[in-house]
């Protein structure tokens, strides 16, 4: 068997990291972890958002209640996914998604009972998706510490989940009508 030299045996070290390091870099895993947790901090968000929304304007008090339960757990579940997102680079939110900005200026136009209406039904149908991408999150992530976390704040999800649509039955809302 031949000697390598030192230069030889750098330049093979070298083939073998980069490819390794470029896997990591394409690994979908991992980019769909990046994607849930930017997904996850923007709708925590707007949860907070429209929650303290919810315990100023809502004329029922269950909505009232509700709305500052997803103050007070949207913010504890965004600190616990928060050292993820710093790990992998992301930047927090400052404002909130076009698409949560419209809902919020569509809630904040509302008041008494169209107001709490509107805004169990936009839980419920945000508690649904949120749900379901927890739980792929869970499923797919290779990451045991980030899956247990996920975990935890899935059973969350699920409770507000139940919540809302409780509330929302209870009101005649739907996820998807409002009404």
């Amino acid at each position: 068997m031949k000697k390598m030299t030192m230069m030889q045996a750098l330049a093979c070290a070298g083939c073998l990291v980069v490819p390794m390091a470029m896997a990591a870099q394409n690994d979908p895993t991992l980019s769909q972890d990046k994607t849930f947790l930017t997904n996850a901090a923007e709708g925590g968000m707007a949860e907070i958002q429209m929650g303290q929304l919810a315990s100023q304007k809502a004329s029922n008090p269950k909505v009232k209640a509700f709305g500052q339960k997803m103050v007070t757990d949207h913010t504890m579940l965004n600190n616990e996914l928060k050292p993820f997102a710093d790990q992998d680079g992301l930047t927090p939110p400052t404002s909130l998604s076009p698409e949560d900005q419209a809902e919020y200026d569509k809630l904040n136009g509302l008041s008494g009972s169209d107001f709490d209406k509107a805004y169990i039904s936009a839980m419920m149908k945000d508690h649904d998706k949120d749900l379901q991408d927890f739980k792929q999150e869970v499923a797919t992530t290779q990451d045991p510490k980030l899956k247990a976390t996920v975990e935890k704040a899935e059973k969350v999800i699920a409770q507000h989940h139940r919540l809302a649509d409780k509330l929302g039955n209870s009101m005649g809302v739907t996820a998807s009508s409002g009404m």
